[in-house]
């Protein structure tokens, strides 16, 4: 791990990191409190003019000779069986062996995907606004297994399907009469101990009680679905940080990994600066500790980019306790050598002068596509990446 001081983790390294000063809630909360829950729609409605055969994926793009992870290719067959091209996943694999659909980033269309969900044509979509920004995000389906872990599952493209039927049919139409802000869902996360990414049970339930409350005649079925995925916010908190970034005076735009490379897109390009993703860090799900683990993967680093997640570790004493030994000796003081003070967003000039890395909550993923999730974990950019945006 980059940072001022490389010290061999000792108990009382971690100490000191536990005692870390706690950044202030509301300042965090600045950027994000115009973010508002404002519709569901199909990726197809969205993106009018995006080629129905364009799949899109987390992170930057796939270099022309790559080899797509094993997980993306299994995510993207389970979108073309929801899409209904392929009938399964192995006919699925066979069409997009024939080059019939290409990869995009999903961030270059304005949109943000998690671990390795693919998103295509019909996929339903939260659409969340700040200002004149829009960004959208696929429904999470699921909990485990999920389109994000890379699952074949049949169940996935199931779930998949009971979750646009429930979005569409009803969401829509609710948000539609009436938006429902996010921020006050992270306040109360980050109130009780979750800092937004790996931990979002109580963003989730906040989400939900305001759901409720504007709309009181919501069904039982769409109600137990979403208290029982207590993820299904994520997407949202995705959507609503990258909104952040894009309207912010920030020098970083976009964020996210693709399971072979890690990448930041800066202000005023169109091309994304890359290192090497190396696999995340972090405790294995019992029974998955020989997984071999997916490098850094999925779009969900707009959180942490954002100054939650990885920035918000002051805040997370469960997630501190969980990975002790594991972090940097500075991970809950990190935040201040990684983000621009005033914007309270991750900034390239501070991290090329600190010479500190951000910290990226991210899933540990089978890299083989087998077990999906094999465990929760962290990961830490190369400083060189950061560096290199000021070297232009």
């Amino acid at each position: 791990m980059d940072g001022p001081r490389q010290a061999r983790q000792t108990g009382y390294h971690m100490m000191r990191a536990a005692v870390a000063p706690t950044r202030d809630i509301e300042h965090m909360l600045a950027p994000l409190q115009q973010a508002y829950w404002v519709d569901v729609v199909r990726l197809r409605d969205a993106l009018p003019d995006l080629d129905p055969h364009v799949l899109l994926h987390a992170g930057p793009a796939y270099a022309a000779d790559a080899v797509v992870p094993v997980p993306v290719m299994q995510a993207a067959a389970q979108a073309l069986v929801f899409e209904g091209a392929a009938p399964d996943v192995p006919a699925a694999l066979q069409l997009l062996a024939s080059g019939t659909y290409r990869f995009e980033p999903a961030q270059n269309h304005g949109v943000v995907t998690p671990l390795a969900q693919v998103v295509s044509s019909r996929m339903p979509m939260a659409v969340v606004r700040l200002g004149h920004t829009i960004r959208y995000a696929p429904l999470l389906e699921a909990g485990v297994p999920s389109l994000r872990f890379g699952s074949q599952d049949p169940s996935c493209v199931v779930a998949l399907h009971a979750i646009s039927r429930l979005g569409l049919g009803i969401l829509a139409p609710c948000l539609r009469s009436a938006s429902l802000a996010v921020a006050p869902w992270l306040r109360d996360a980050l109130q009780q101990g979750d800092e937004c990414h790996s931990r979002t049970g109580v963003a989730n339930q906040s989400m939900i009680e305001a759901l409720v409350t504007t709309f009181p005649a919501l069904g039982d079925e769409l109600l137990s679905t979403l208290s029982s995925n207590p993820n299904f916010v994520l997407t949202l908190i995705m959507a609503a940080c990258a909104c952040v970034l894009e309207t912010q005076d920030g020098d970083i735009k976009a964020a996210g990994g693709n399971g072979m490379e890690f990448g930041v897109r800066l202000a005023g390009e169109n091309h994304w600066r890359k290192v090497p993703a190396t696999a995340p860090t972090g405790c294995f799900i019992p029974g998955h500790e020989n997984t071999v683990v997916l490098g850094a993967i999925g779009d969900s680093a707009v959180i942490d980019f954002c100054g939650l997640g990885g920035q918000a570790l002051s805040l997370a004493p469960a997630l501190l306790s969980l990975w002790q030994g594991l972090l940097p000796a500075d991970a809950a003081d990190r935040a201040r050598y990684v983000l621009n003070e005033r914007t309270g967003l991750v900034c390239a000039a501070s991290i090329a002068q600190s010479g500190v890395s951000p910290i990226v909550h991210l899933a540990m993923v089978d890299a083989h596509g087998v077990q999906g999730l094999a465990g929760r974990g962290f990961y830490a950019p190369s400083v060189s990446l950061f560096s290199s945006l000021l070297q232009g």
